[in-house]
């Protein structure tokens, strides 16, 4: 019974070995059959062949066996089964032969998977084929120059002519200078140094001719870049992108940008503004002396990527001689729409977008409140003082206060409460603004100049500065001190008592820097004093004390410049590090951090409503930041030299900007046009420049000795009415005669009293009215008094 039972199963496994695993069913079923099964089921069994029989049948006779289906093989068994009589473990095989299911298939791993043989890879990958041709282009070209030179060299060994031996000589010579040459510009680093070395000596050529220069590295930047990508450099070729690209992202930001998504050879053949650059020439405008400058220099440096530099120039660029000057260039600042492929027609003014963001340029409206209270106090003193030019105090007032359409919420720039002593200082600054010399007539005319000598100063006076209403003045030392005097005579007093029993003097001086003193500045209510230093701080000074109270750090590098806010309690910094930054008094860490100059911030200067910020640079760019956001919202483009102070109008309209050239700019802050430029200064550096009460006059000191003055409206849309000449028809008035030889014979006389570098003057701008000269003096410093007074101060050059 058992052995019957035993067998059964055997079958059954035999059988789902071929088509499933046995199940607990089919056994279950083989274990009932037990009971039923007959005696005679122990002597079934399948006949068999000797041992020996098996060994000695050839090995042919097996694969002449009959081979069985699945279902033959199935049909045998079942036959069997019904023939001995197993019914029922015939009925089970039946079903579940019926039922089979789809064999699983095993998973797919490297290690069931075999490698194809080369003969089934395909062989017409074009794509592959063309990368490997393309990246095995220099090393097939350096393989026929060797093999050509070794055959040479076999040539020179039989020869015995002389005259072929010369000539096998020179041709072996050709060949290895031109293998040296191929070995070169098939490596990825000759175009880093080739094009980091004109970039160099273009920053570092003559004024004279550095504008076109300049203009000519864009073409070779994307060239050397393309190439690069061509020969399958493509790490390298990102790198040299992402190094040199923030040169060219103001004037051709827009094919910048589209060209930073290249990475593979066949992009190349895809994006529209490559093909045009590799297909059509680059047209660049350049003056004959600029272009035999350029390729002389890279003549004698082709041997460290000039001759890559020469070959691209040749072959991508088409240089038009120009017949101006090659220091005059009509739009500076901005991409020549006359230059480029003339083919591919682009928008890359990316500046004129930039500069159409949205500012509001108007007056930073006062509390109610505080409007309130001064103009109660003003119609008291009304009462008791006559009107002046037909205006009161109260009028003055309301005109000061007058709002505009584009002036800032109230709310936009936090500021502390007003008390008391800042009542009165509006009250004084309305009666000041009342009584102010008019300059602003048809024909501008020409301030009061008082000038602030400083001797025995051993030419270590770096800064100076005045407060707004002209009774102090400071001046930062290299020797880590500010000294302060007072303008009005009043002695300087300390509030504290330690201090009061001391001879009562007009100067001060304030230690606590540990380097030079680059810049300071002195609030509106004359309560503190900023200071900056190259140890990377700014410090802040009660004038009350005269003692240092906070230290701001934030700064990685010196600072060169720091400027209060015309409406107090934040200040801004400049700094070598390439930022400029916005403080409160009352914090010791920066509230915005404005970069985006590539080089140091040399000068800040704050807009009249306090809600913007302007930076001058370095990298001979002007920009203006929103407080706000910390955010760039005008670049102002056109000096080629840094830019060494600034200063806006009193209507928030326009900006001046001066630079180590001696030229000084105007712009239009609302568009970021320049408006014009004024020369007069002789190529000597502006130190600098200050506006007038009425905006009608910019006056300028420099190091040339001299305070200048210009008419800021001349030549520009806001320029008024010309006065007619005075003609005098009366023969008999012998007196007007006398007294215009009179002013000539004196205007001789002052041209010939002054210095031999001050005879270039002849060549300044229409807009320049007057110089005032000093003998050995620069000026540092100008500065307008509310009652339109020029002050000017500097240190004598003894």
């Amino acid at each position: 019974m058992v052995e019957e039972s035993k067998d059964g199963n055997q079958i059954a496994s035999s059988l789902q070995g071929q088509s499933q695993p046995s199940t607990p069913a089919t056994s279950q079923q083989g274990q009932d059959q037990q009971h039923q099964a007959p005696p005679q089921a122990q002597q079934v069994q399948q006949p068999q062949q000797p041992q020996q029989q098996q060994q000695q049948r050839p090995q042919q006779a097996r694969s002449n066996q009959p081979q069985y289906s699945q279902a033959d093989l199935n049909r045998i068994v079942l036959e069997y089964l019904n023939k001995k009589g197993y019914h029922r473990t015939e009925a089970q095989l039946r079903l579940e032969s019926s039922n089979i299911p789809t064999p699983n298939v095993p998973p797919v791993t490297p290690a069931t998977t075999g490698l194809a043989p080369s003969s089934e890879l395909p062989d017409n990958n074009n794509n592959n084929k063309e990368l490997k041709d393309k990246l095995t282009k220099s090393e097939r070209e350096l393989k026929e120059l060797r093999e050509k030179q070794l055959k040479i060299e076999r040539e020179l060994k039989e020869t015995k002519d002389r005259e072929l031996r010369i000539s096998k000589e020179k041709d072996l010579k050709e060949l290895k200078e031109l293998e040296n040459k191929t070995k070169r510009e098939s490596s990825s680093e000759i175009y880093f140094t080739a094009y980091s070395m004109l970039r160099r000596w273009v920053d570092s050529s003559l004024d004279l001719y550095k504008p076109e220069l300049s203009r000519v590295l864009y073409p070779l930047f994307i060239h050397c870049f393309l190439e690069l990508i061509s020969k399958g450099f493509s790490s390298e070729a990102k790198s040299f992108f992402d190094k040199f690209k923030s040169d060219h992202l103001i004037l051709h930001g827009v094919e910048v940008k589209k060209f930073a998504g290249l990475s593979l050879p066949d992009h190349l053949d895809e994006n529209d503004l490559a093909i045009a650059y590799r297909k059509y020439k680059y047209r660049i405008l350049v003056s004959k002396t600029s272009l035999n400058l350029l390729l002389y220099f890279l003549h004698e440096n082709e041997a460290v990527g000039g001759g890559i530099l020469i070959r691209i120039i040749n072959q991508y660029l088409d240089p038009v001689i120009s017949t101006t000057r090659p220091d005059k260039i009509d739009q500076e600042g901005e991409a020549n729409p006359e230059e480029g492929i003339s083919e591919y027609v682009a928008d890359t003014n990316e500046v004129k977008k930039f500069n159409e963001q949205n500012v509001k340029l108007g007056k930073l409206p006062l509390d109610p409140e505080v409007v309130k209270e001064v103009e109660a106090e003003l119609k008291v003193k009304d009462e008791k003082i006559e009107p002046v030019n037909g205006k009161t105090l109260t009028e003055e007032f309301q005109e000061m206060t007058k709002p505009e359409q584009d002036s800032p919420a109230r709310e936009t720039l936090p500021l502390p409460l007003k008390d008391a002593n800042d009542i009165k200082k509006m009250i004084l600054q309305v009666e000041d603004s009342r009584s102010k010399i008019k300059l602003g007539t048809i024909q501008a005319s020409s301030p009061s100049v008082c000038m602030y000598t400083f001797h025995n100063t051993n030419n270590d006076m770096t800064c100076i500065e005045f407060n707004e209403d002209s009774t102090l003045v400071a001046a930062g030392f290299q020797d880590s001190y500010i000294k302060l005097w007072s303008l009005d005579g009043k002695p300087l007093k300390s509030v504290l008592k330690k201090d009061r029993h001391k001879i009562q003097e007009n100067t001060k001086k304030l230690i606590g820097h540990s380097g030079p003193v680059y810049g300071v500045s002195i609030s509106p209510d004359n309560k503190y004093l900023l200071s900056c230093s190259e140890d990377k701080t700014v410090r802040l000074w009660s004038l009350d004390t005269f003692t240092a109270l906070v230290s701001y750090k934030g700064h990685t590098q010196p600072v060169w410049d720091v400027k209060f806010s015309p409406l107090g309690h934040y200040f801004v910094t400049a700094s070598h590090d390439q930022t400029a930054r916005l403080w409160a008094t009352d914090h010791i860490y920066p509230l915005r951090i404005f970069a985006g100059h590539i080089n140091d911030v040399d000068c800040v200067e704050f807009h009249p409503n306090s809600n913007y910020v302007f930076t001058g640079s370095s990298d001979r760019t002007c920009r203006m930041w929103d407080v706000q956001t910390g955010n760039c919202v005008r670049v102002f483009l056109g000096h080629t030299h840094p830019v060494n102070c600034l200063a806006v109008s009193p209507d928030g309209r326009w900006l001046a900007s001066g630079g180590e050239d001696g030229i000084i700019c105007v712009w239009d802050i609302g568009s970021g046009r320049r408006l014009k430029s004024m020369r007069g200064h002789a190529r000597t550096s502006v130190y600098s420049l200050a506006f007038s009460k009425d905006g009608s006059i910019l006056v300028s000191g420099s190091v040339d000795n001299s305070v200048r003055v210009w008419d800021v409206k001349k030549n520009t849309n806001d320029a008024g009415p010309e006065p007619e000449a005075f003609v005098n028809n009366n023969n008999s008035d012998a007196n007007s005669q006398q007294q215009n030889q009179q002013q000539n014979q004196q205007q001789n006389q002052q041209q010939q009293q002054q210095p031999q570098q001050n005879k270039r003057d002849s060549i300044a701008t229409s807009d320049h009215m007057n110089a005032f000269f000093t003998k050995k003096t620069p000026v540092y410093k100008v500065h307008f008094t509310r009652r339109n007074l020029c002050l000017a101060a500097g240190a004598f050059q003894g």
